[in-house]
């Protein structure tokens, strides 16, 4: 059941983050429905990949599987980012309170915590990115609410959620990748370790949700430090921001 439960959830939250950097893009519609396309076939290859036990500890040797998606979804989005202007320039314009708000569905971190009570997942893993995730998630929700109502918001708020949120997520990897079971250099040998990270639904996590929202981090990092040139210690959406 818990699984199920996961897959709906987590299924939704790629739909959602997915669907809310393209919708408020100020892109084409073609472009718009190439992104959906492009996030749809990735899904589909994500899933069956898992399916046929491609990603199981031992398929890559002393790698885990499941860092080769994440890698390459990485190296897709900053590619992206990084060589492709209109790219960057369509996320940057997307409104400051949708990226921060888009974290909200980390508080989906509950489900490390229950499957860490369940036995499927070990510590230090399971409970530092279930709660990181959520933590990260909670702040979201009132720091995008201010952002859209336009209240000030001091951009150090804003830049200490925002560093923890991505710091959270690198922690995350690194603890995920010493603890995954079949492996030479596992450090944390105690339990399953993150072996239910290698099967659908988990390995959307890492898979999917993971790069975007260090994507998403990075986008709003770049927000504030747009801001911070300006010498502005407060941002009010939209598009201005003054001296508190």
């Amino acid at each position: 059941m818990l699984d199920i439960i996961a897959a709906i959830f987590a299924t939704a939250a790629y739909t959602t983050v997915v669907g809310a950097l393209v919708g408020f893009s100020p892109v084409s519609t073609g472009k718009r429905l190439a992104a959906f396309a492009a996030a749809a076939a990735w899904l589909a290859i994500i899933v069956a990949v898992a399916a046929f036990g491609w990603l199981a500890p031992g398929v890559l040797g002393p790698v885990p599987a499941n860092l080769l998606p994440f890698t390459g979804l990485l190296v897709m989005l900053f590619g992206g980012w990084l060589l492709i202007p209109q790219l960057r320039g369509a996320l940057l314009a997307v409104p400051l309170p949708v990226l921060v708000g888009l974290n909200a569905v980390r508080l989906g971190g509950l489900f490390f915590l229950l499957l860490y009570a369940d036995g499927r997942l070990s510590a230090p893993f399971a409970p530092s990115a279930g709660l990181g995730d959520m933590i990260t998630g909670a702040f979201a929700l009132p720091l995008a609410a201010m952002l859209a109502f336009g209240l000030d918001v001091r951009r150090t708020w804003l830049s200490l959620w925002n560093a923890f949120g991505a710091l959270d997520l690198v922690v995350a990897i690194f603890l995920g990748v010493l603890s995954a079971p079949g492996t030479a250099f596992r450090v944390f040998t105690e339990g399953p370790g993150t072996l239910a990270m290698t099967t659908v639904p988990w390995v959307f996590v890492p898979a999917m949700l993971v790069p975007i929202f260090l994507l998403i981090h990075f986008a709003i990092a770049a927000r504030l430090r747009s801001a911070a040139q300006s010498g502005r210690p407060a941002i009010v959406y939209p598009g201005t921001a003054h001296h508190a």
